[in-house]
This record gives structure tokens, sequence and C-alpha cells, in this order.
């Protein structure tokens, strides 16, 4: 009687905290109090407790969310603590969990209760390893017959079974899933039949339902029918095919195909089938006739649509406007188009992965190919969606065929699908598929040009069909637009280069058409989306099939090349002879041109046309002249006239040498146009950059050439020492226009910006260091001298000079004193709030650099320097500036021989507690990083030695403050001005925390930098590591000699840059940022090897203890979830190398809530048994689980997935349209 009045206490005291733990009205601490006691009382308490009372919390009588944590705490012993149980109280818990089903069994019950009770027993079964044959396959089809619930119940357990296999769970590797495996698959002819048997019986159950009126059975057996179909599905993943057939599952589900209700599940299944990789043994013809068979099956139902796709696209396109009339209708309709979306799906699943099946019939695959056009051209925009991935495949799997017998033919190296058949298709080996997909290039070209519009309310879509469900925001984010469009483009791009002729006529004929209608009315703003695009299209064109890396033979051909030239002169011609006058009209003109490029390569006597037409655009346009009012028509001319020019520039860089002949014309004409003052600094820079691109094609000499004769102009004035100070720059900003000191100004961002320009250009290509924020690359060959080398020396040490005085500018006692005009020009601009935001930085037409637009580099003097002028020229300045250092970084040796680094460190970092974190941030991105990775070692200790401690030690310290400001008082401090902050209201918290991240990500990165592999080679790496054992057995390294070529090595030796970088990785684990994170892992990694390979003990007492905690810690923070597994991984090499030597990592597992002595004596000996590192990680994190419950977020957030995906409310709709269609 006492226990059980104790039992009943502790019943009642759980339900009690579940309450007060999950009541939102309840306090902090109050919530902390009674999760402590569920976690330590209940889950972590004596095993039979658990299991008794969670028993008690699931009965009807609890509330719903007692109910639920009792079924949560009931797998929690299944997955966690079910070797705690004796045998006898296994089989006990067994056969309560199966009893449980016809508890739940009932009208009225809450789906989420069967779904965990269906989950449930399905772990035990899993867990308790017991014979499927033996007993509970019985026991459960004996439960079947009680009823539909019953039944519906059992085929949830049934899906559940196989979760293990299809859905990767880390806590089931090794024997325990094979096992698994091998029970499933030895008993798959008990439970395919069971399913099967479920399906036929309810299905024609809930038609005599319906026959006699007994609507609500009729539901019961429909959801039972719909789950057998779910649990089938489970098993079409991974059963052998040959298993599916003979228990008739492919017959039934081919019938269900007939019934709106349930062909999508019964789809479903033929997908999943269809997704399976053709087998290499002996079942591999009995495969091949499965597919053959489903493809014939969904070829029939595919049919059906094609021969009333008229009524049936029409039906589609009004669902939405019609669906508040009839509910019924809405559903069907709606049931409708996800089947044809899934029956979709499935034949490009046919044809990706087994495609041989259909290649040994031509008519077989003409049909398909028919099937998959039809879809293609879908006006429903989800049907032409998902069909699109199918063409790529071909049209990839057809060039690279092509190629590869191209090779060949050559007598060069085949590639991999030349040499062996394609498990995909073997396209290969049937040289026909490419000949077949070539007869749909020129349809689907067509429907890729109509793609290519993005849908606007506002803007009328010409040329294209006004039937087309066109892309627009509902279907998904802006930014997936372009990654759709960009599939097109590639699909473009595959049939340009397999089918020249036929892409170039059909871009040619729109070009065309698009000139005529044009020519016959006036061009008005919503016309040129279609001008743009059309141009994309045309640019990809062109660039296919010139490309000389995609030509797969055609362009050896005289008669295809004669008749390319004709096609693409056509279109040159037409263009050539537009008289487009407007600004928006010739910069569009401007980018028609320089698609033209590749072509020009092939076609060298169409240069001169082309070059001249671009001078006369460039002359056709004025320019505004200083004190000129800022209008939009000025913005427009400024914008087209640099595009003209950086037309100029792409032409050159796709023509190759086509142009070289025409280099002094060029000169010459730009020589005239500077003397008459028609054409801007600017303009003059890109021209510059276009000379740099055909010299590097000349040669070195050439090139050296064409330095002296755009660099050497500019000598003179840039190493004028009139920018000593702060204050001559801020007299430099403040003169208006038509002053000496506003052209200087202009004068010296153009000098940065060609600067830039000039050592992106240069050099040879044989190695490739990414520096500047857009990943833009510079590429070098170390071995010779780089053609800038020479001028390093006069035009660095002016930048750096004016790099130090705009870095002044933030000090605050200078700040305080500067006009207010450049006072107010140290705010952020508008275009990086807008990104800090994750708004789109909308390009304001008609408006400058003044207005938060890009920076206008046309203009010395054009416009007013207002203050957000000044801030884009401020801008301009240090992103081209630390562009030329991180540049100059990786030129070789020279550039460390000839540079102060005393003198380059007092200009970049002497202001570093001024700076604010965006630009610490882009200092460390654009110029440190690429410091760290190009210095050469000998120069180490001059530059490193001195950059890092002062920027590693500033970082550690202000992320620290932000990071405790934001986790305590929900705000970073950071010291970014970003404008009015009681203006901007929580957008600037929200830009505040960006920065705050950014910055943290960057330093981590820098971390991850000094821990690279090319950096620390002398390094061992964790394999190496691993085979030598724990740290006991492991050799005591030289240090000073062993690691003196690792930068892991130089770190240590500077004892203020270690400290720094360890409280920075130290604190970043506790920072809930996990792509931080991610980053400081490579770091960590690379310590714990060096501490593993020296004998600095404060080092191993350091990673052993306080790295290790940090480590742990991280799992607390369910930002981490998605990196959790890097973070086990970590704890495992630490644990497993230091707990011999160290006592550290067994007092910190120790230490954890809930890990008795007992528990980590099994972990250390399951440990010590296993020698595989995957195996390894998982006794950690078993046991991280065990000590830690739900305190560990990052590990529950990956645990707590247990839950059957369904939508209530479609089956309760599939119920319904089942019924409706059985009274029709």
């Amino acid at each position: 009687m006492a226990e059980g009045v104790q039992q009943f206490s502790i019943t009642d005291f759980a339900a009690e905290a579940v309450k007060v733990a999950f009541d939102w009205r309840s306090s902090a601490e109050a919530k902390q109090k009674a999760t402590f006691y569920l976690d330590s009382q209940i889950k972590s308490g004596d095993v039979c407790v658990l299991a008794s009372t969670s028993f008690a919390l699931v009965t009807h009588e609890r509330s719903s969310e007692v109910r639920l944590y009792g079924f949560k705490m009931l797998q929690h012993l299944v997955r966690l603590r079910w070797e705690e149980l004796n045998n006898e109280e296994r089989e006990h818990f067994a056969k309560m969990t199966v009893n449980m089903i016809s508890e739940v069994a009932k009208p009225y019950e809450e789906w989420v209760f069967k779904s965990q009770t269906a989950a449930l027993v399905a772990e035990v079964v899993r867990r308790e390893g017991l014979t499927l044959r033996a007993g509970v396959l019985q026991t459960l089809a004996s439960i079947c017959d009680k009823g539909p619930i019953h039944a519906e119940l059992v085929a949830m357990v049934l899906r559940w079974l196989p979760e293990d296999i299809t859905v990767h769970n880390e806590d089931l590797e090794g024997d325990r899933r094979r096992q698994l495996l091998h029970r499933l698959t030895h008993s798959l002819s008990e439970i395919l039949p069971l399913l099967y048997k479920q399906v036929c019986q309810h299905f024609v159950a809930g038609q005599y339902a319906v026959k006699i009126n007994e609507i609500d059975k009729a539901k019961q057996h429909a959801a039972t029918v719909t789950a057998a179909l779910n649990a089938i599905n489970t098993y079409a993943e991974w059963a052998p095919i040959s298993a599916l057939g003979s228990s008739r599952l492919i017959e039934v589900c081919a019938q269900l195909l007939r019934y709106s209700e349930f062909r999508l599940s019964a789809c479903e299944f033929f997908k999943l089938i269809s997704q399976r990789r053709r087998p290499s043994d002996e079942t591999a013809v009995t495969f091949d006739s499965t597919i053959t068979n489903i493809f014939q099956i969904l070829t029939q139902v595919t049919e059906g649509f094609m021969s009333r796709s008229l009524t049936w696209t029409s039906d589609v396109n009004k669902m939405d406007v019609d669906s508040d009339v009839n509910n019924v209708d809405s559903d069907v309709n709606k049931i409708d188009v996800d089947f044809a979306e899934c029956l979709c799906e499935t034949m490009v699943a046919i044809g990706c992965n087994n495609l041989q099946c259909m290649v040994r019939d031509e008519d077989q695959l003409s049909i398909y190919l028919k099937v998959m056009l039809f879809f293609l051209q879908q006006p429903k925009f989800e049907l032409h969606f998902k069909s699109l991935p199918l063409w790529l495949f071909l049209f990839r799997e057809s060039n690279s065929s092509l190629k590869s017998n191209k090779q060949a033919d050559d007598g060069g190296k085949m590639s991999k699908i030349g040499k062996q058949s394609s498990t995909s298709g073997m396209i290969d080996k049937e040289k026909g598929v490419a000949e077949r997909i070539g007869d749909f290039c020129a349809n689907i070209m067509d429907v890729a040009f109509e793609r290519m519009l993005k849908k606007n309310p506002t803007v009328g879509v010409a040329l294209s069909d006004s039937s087309l469900e066109i892309w627009t925001d509902e279907f998904a984010s802006k930014d997936e637009f372009s990654q759709y469009r960009s599939r097109l483009l590639e699909l473009i791009r595959l049939i340009a280069a397999q089918r020249p002729i036929t892409a170039a006529s059909k871009i040619s004929g729109r070009v065309v058409a698009m000139i005529q209608m044009y020519s016959l009315r006036p061009i008005h703003s919503q016309d040129l989306p279609v001008l743009e695009d059309t141009q994309l299209a045309l640019d990809t064109t062109i660039s296919a099939i010139f490309d000389v890396g995609t030509d797969i033979g055609s362009l050896s051909n005289p008669t295809v090349q004669r008749e390319l030239a004709s096609i693409i002169k056509g279109v040159l011609s037409q263009l050539l002879d537009l008289k487009w006058k407007e600004p928006a009209l010739v910069e569009i003109l401007g980018r028609y041109l320089d698609a033209m490029g590749p072509f020009l390569n092939y076609s060298p006597e169409d240069v001169i046309m082309v070059i001249q037409k671009l001078f006369h655009l460039l002359t056709s346009l004025p320019i505004f002249q200083k004190g000129q009012k800022q209008d939009p028509i000025a913005v427009s001319t400024s914008r087209a006239r640099l595009q003209v020019c950086t037309s100029f520039l792409r032409i050159a860089r796709a023509a190759g040498k086509s142009l070289l002949p025409h280099m002094k014309d060029i000169s010459e004409t730009m020589a005239k146009l500077q003397e008459e003052g028609r054409l801007l600094r600017s303009e003059q820079n890109l021209f510059g950059e276009a000379f740099l691109v055909m010299a590097s094609a000349a040669g070195s000499e050439q090139q050296q050439s064409v330095l002296t004769w755009l660099l050497e102009p500019l000598k003179e004035q840039w190493i004028k020492k009139e920018l000593q100070d702060t204050l001559g720059l801020v007299n430099l900003l403040i003169r208006g226009p038509n002053t000496p000191e506003n052209e200087r100004m202009w004068h010296i961002f153009h000098t940065v910006t060609i600067f830039e320009r000039a050592l992106k250009r240069s050099g040879s290509k044989k190695g490739s260091v990414s520096t500047s924020q857009n990943g833009s690359a510079f590429t070098i060959d170390v071995g010779s001298s780089h053609p800038m080398a020479s001028r390093l020396s006069w035009m660095l040490p002016p930048l750096f000079k004016l790099l130090r005085c705009i870095h002044s500018l933030w000090l605050q006692p200078i700040a305080q004193e500067l006009p207010k005009e450049v006072r107010a020009a140290l705010v952020i601009t508008p275009a990086e709030q807008a990104s800090l935001l994750g708004e789109a930085a909308t390009k304001l037409k008609g408006l400058g650099a003044g207005d938060g637009g890009q920076v206008d580099l046309n203009r010395p003097g054009s416009i007013d320097l207002t203050e957000n002028e000044i801030r884009n020229w401020l801008k301009g300045i240090r992103d081209s500036g630390y562009n030329v250092l991180g540049l100059a970084t990786s030129i070789g040796d020279h550039f460390y021989e000839c540079m102060d680094s005393d003198a380059v460190s007092t200009a970049l970092l002497e202001n570093l507690q001024a700076m604010e974190f965006r630009h610490v941030r882009q200092l460390i991105h654009i110029v440190i990083i690429p410091l760290v990775k190009n210095c050469p070692r000998l120069f180490w200790e001059s530059w490193l030695g001195k950059f890092l401690p002062a920027l590693i030690g500033h970082c550690q310290r202000v992320l620290s403050v932000s990071w405790t400001s934001l986790k305590s008082e929900g705000r970073a401090k950071v010291p970014d001005s970003c404008g009015d902050s009681s203006a901007l209201g929580l957008k600037a918290e929200v830009m505040e925390e960006k920065l705050l991240r950014d910055l943290t990500r960057e330093t981590c990165a820098l971390l991850a930098a000094l821990a690279s592999p090319g950096a620390n080679k002398s390094l061992p790496s964790t394999e190496q590591l691993g085979q030598l054992g724990h740290m006991e057995s492991c050799p005591v390294i030289d240090t000073e000699n062993k690691f003196s070529e690792s930068l892991i090595g130089f770190l240590f030796k500077h004892a203020e840059i270690a400290s720094c970088a360890l409280q920075i990785s130290v604190n970043a684990f506790t920072w809930p940022d996990s792509e931080a994170v991610a980053k400081v892992v490579s770091f960590c990694g690379s310590v714990v090897i060096y501490a593993v390979s020296t004998s600095d003990f404060e080092l191993q007492n350091f990673v052993a203890k306080d790295l290790f905690k940090a480590v742990i810690q991280g799992l607390t923070l369910e930002s981490n979830a998605m990196i959790h597994a890097d973070l086990v991984s970590l704890c495992r090499e630490i644990f497993v190398h230091f707990s011999n030597r160290h006592s550290a990592p067994r007092e910190v597992l120790l230490s954890l809530p809930f890990v008795t002595q007992d528990s980590f004596s099994a972990f250390e000996t399951a440990l010590s048994k296993s020698s595989s590192a995957k195996e390894q990680k998982q006794h950690i994190k078993s046991l991280l689980l065990l000590g830690a419950g739900s305190q560990l977020k990052a590990l529950m957030a990956q645990k707590n997935t247990n839950v059957l995906s369904r939508n209530k409310v479609q089956e309760e709709s599939i119920v319904r349209s089942f019924v409706n269609s059985l009274y029709i």
C-alpha cells in the first residue's frame, strides 16, 4: 500500500512538473526547477520508476501535454537506458507497449498520440531485437483484425520499423544497423503481404461502407489504406525489387493510380523505386524489367493527361480563383496538381537513374522524350520546373559523351564517362540518345526563352506566351529565381554546344524579332526586362558555341562554320544598324555587342566594326560638366557611358588576340578623345584595363609596355607629399566643384582603382589567391618576376599614408572637430544598411553616390559633394586600397623585401582601437588573411609578428565585450555608427548584431587560416595521430625544429598571440553563432594535434580542461545543432589523446549532472575496445547525452525528430474526396 501511495505521488509530482515546465505563465525559476526535477529524479533516476511513471502519464486521464511528455520519456528510456532493464523487465515493457495500440485505437483519439504510440512500438522492436517471425508480426497481424483503426496503427508501426535504415541515425551504427536490416529483409515475406492485404481489404471495405452510407467507417478505412501506402513507401526505398513484385504491391499501386484520393501515395511508391540505382549483380535483369513495367504504367497515365491537357491546364490555372466556391472541387484539383507533379518527378527519376531501360527501344525512348517535353512545356510552372532536371541531365550526359568521343577520335585520353558504362543510363553506349534529344532542341530553347522573364504585375510580357504561369515571388524567394534562371541558361548553353546551328538560329530569330517589333513603336521602360533577358540568352548562346572548352567538334566542320558565321553576322549586322540614342537603350546595346566577343575571336574581320560602333555610342552621349545639376538624365547617361567602356573590356577578354592588330588605332582614338575632353578618367581606367587584357595575350614585353603607358603618367602626381596628415585630407574632401582640390581628390580615387586593376590583370595564371570581397582571384607565378613588382616601391608608400589618414578620421578627438559634412559621412552607407538587414539594395535610378547608390566613378566635381558623396569616396578608397595591399601580398618575396613592415603595420593598425567592426572585418578579410596565406616563412617574424599580436588581441577584447553585452542586455555594443538609432528602431539592433557576427566569423576565419594544412605541413594529420593511439604512447617532438615551418608552431612561440587566439576559441563556443564555431573548430583541431606532439604542459592543461569544457558547452547551444558532429569529433580527439596522461578529461565528464561512476566505467571499457574513430565518437555522444540530458540542445535537436510526418489537413481532404468520389 505504501509503495502504491509513493508511486501515485511520484506520478502526480511528475505530471505537475510537466505542467509547470510547459506553462507560459510559469516563472523562469519555476520552469527551471520543474525541468531539473524531471531530468534528475525521473529521466535519470531509477529506470523502473521511469518506466512506471511514464506509462502512468500517457493514460487518457492526463492532459495532452502530460501525455505527450510521457511518450517522450518512454522513448528516452528505450533509446538511452534500455540496457539497464533485465530480460524479464524488457519483455514486460514490450508487451505493455504493444497493448497500447488497442488503448489508443479509438475514433476520438488525437493523431499525435497514435503517431507516438506507433513510433514507440517500432523503437522497442528495434531495440529489443525480437525475432519478427517468431512473435511480433503475428501479434500485429491479429491486431489488424480488430478494426480499421487498429489496422491503421499497425500500418504505422510497420512504417516506422525500417526508419533507421531509410533515415540516417547516428545512434544506430555498425552491427545494430546490419542486424536490423537482416531481420527486416528476412521478414519481408510476411510484412509486404500483410500490407498488401490491408490495402486491398480496407479499400473494398471502404467502398462498401460508402455504399451502405456508413461515412465514418468509410473514412476510417480510407485512413488505413493511406497509412498502409505510407508504410509500403518506406520499404520501396530499400527492399529487393523482387520482393516488391512478388508481393503484388506494384500491381495494387498501379490500380490505385485510378483513384484521385490514393494515387499520390501510389505514385510516390513508383517514384521511390525509380530513384534507385541499377544493381550490378544477377538481379539487374529483374530490376530493368520492373522499371520498364513502371514506365509503361506511368506512360499510360501521362498520356491520359496529355490527351486532355488543354482542359486540365485551364482548370489548374483557375483553381485558385474557384477554390472558395466548392471545397471538395478545390481538394480534388489540388490532389490533381500534386499528383501531376509527383508523376513528373517519377518520370524524371526514371530518366536520370535508369535510362538504360528505355534506350534499347527507340519507340519507347521517343514516347518518353515526348512525355517529358509535354511536362516542360506545361503552362503550370511547377510542372515545368520539376521536369527541368531531366533535360539538364540528358544534355550534360550527352555532351560529356560526345566530348569523350571527340577526345578519343583525336587520340586523347578519354573521360571517365567515355571509358565505362554510366550507371545512370549508359548514354555513352547509346549514341542514338544524343541524336534523339537533339530533335527536341528547338522546342526546348523556345521554352527557355519564354521562361526567362520574371512576372511583374505592372510590366507587360512581350515575346512570351501570355497563358504561361511565369515565376513569381509566391513560388520562392528572390534569390532562388536567379538559381532557376541559371538552370535555364545552362540548358541553353548545353544545347548550343551540341546543336550550335539550331541554337544560333533560334537566338537569331529571337533577337531579330525583338528588333523588328521595337522598330515599329517606341520602347518604354516596361520593355527593358525583355531586352535584358534576350541579351542574357544571346550572351549564353554565343559563349557556348564559341567556347573552346565546350566544343564537341562542331566548329571543326567548315560547313558548320560557314553557316554559323552567316547566322551570327546577320544578328551582328542588325545590332550595328541600330540607332538607339536613349541612355538606357545605349547601355543595353553595349551589352549586346559585348555578347559577340567570343564570336569575334573566330571572325576578326568584324572586330573593327564593333570597335567603331562602341566609340560611336560613347561619343554620342554627352559629358555633364562641373557644376551641372544632377538629375536622372545625367546619371543614366553616365551609367550608359560606363557600360560602353565595360563592354569594350569584356570584348577584350573574350575576343583574345583578335584585338591586337587594332591596339594602335584604339590608343590613338583614346588620346584624341582625351585631348578633346570627351573621355572621363574612370572611362580611361576601363580602357586601360582592356589594354592590359589584350597585352596579356601578346606576351610579357607587350604587357610591360602597356603598364608603363598606363601607370608612368600617374607616378609624378601620385608621389607628391601633400597628404601627410588628416588635415590635408579633410581640406581635400570639403572643397566644392571647380577647385583644384576637387580635381586632385578624384584623381587620387581613380589612381588607386587603376592600381587595383593593374594588379588583377597582371601576372601569369599558375596559382590563384582570392583576396577581394567579391571573390575575385589574382593569379601569379611566384617563380618569375611579377610585372608589377618594380612599381610597388612608388605605388604603395603614398597609399599607406592615405589609408592612415582615412583611419584617423574615426579617432574621437579628430571626429569631434571634423566639419559637419565629413563627420556625417562617417556613418554607415544606406547600401551597407540594406545588406546588414538582408534587404535588396535598390539601385536608385537617377541617383548617384550621394544618394546611397554605388560610387560614381565619372565625376571629378560634376556634382556638389554632399556627405553621402564623401562617404562613398572614403569607402571606395578603403575598398580599393585594401584590395591593392591584399593583391600585393601575393606577388612574392619582392613585396616583403621592398616594403617596411613597421610602416605598413603603423598605417593599418595605428588607429585600430578607433576602427569600426565593419572596417576591421574588411581589413582581416582583404589584407590580413591573404598576408597570412602568402607570407614566406622567412618573413613571418618581421611581418606576422608585427600584425597578429595587435590585431588578434584587439579582436579578442572587443568581441568579448560585445557578446557579453548582447547576451546580458540583448543588444551588441559596437563602435559602428548606423545612423539615427531612434529612427531606425529595432533595425539598429539587428544591424549591430550582424556587424558583431560578421567580425566574429572573420576573426575565426583568420584563426582557421593560421591552422590551414598548407601552412602547417610539418604538423601531423589527424589520421597520423590516430595511428599513434593514446597520448601516453606518443613521442614528444622537438618543437623548435619540427614545427619551425608550421604557422601553429610560430603562433605558440609568441605567447601574446597564442593566449588571445586560445581565448577567442574558448569564447567562440559560448557565442550562439554556428558559422563562427565551424571555422574555429579547425583551429582547435590543430591546437590539439600540436599539444599532443609537444611537451608544453601549460598548453596540454588548457586543452584537456578549458578547451574540453568549452566544446561541451558549445553543445548546449541549439544553434550548433548542424555542426554537432564536428564538436563531438573534437571531444573525441581531446579525450582519446589526453585522458591517459591528464586527469582533466575524466573529471570534466564525471562532473556532468547525470554521469555515474558505473556509467563512466562502462563508457571507458567500450571506448578501449573500439579502434574506429566513428564508433568512438558515438560512444562519446552517448555518454554526453546520458550525462547532460536535455542540456545539450545541439544533440537533442537531432534526437527530437522521431515524429511521423503527416499532414492531417491533407489526410482529411483525401478522405473527404474519397467518400465523394465513391458516391459519384
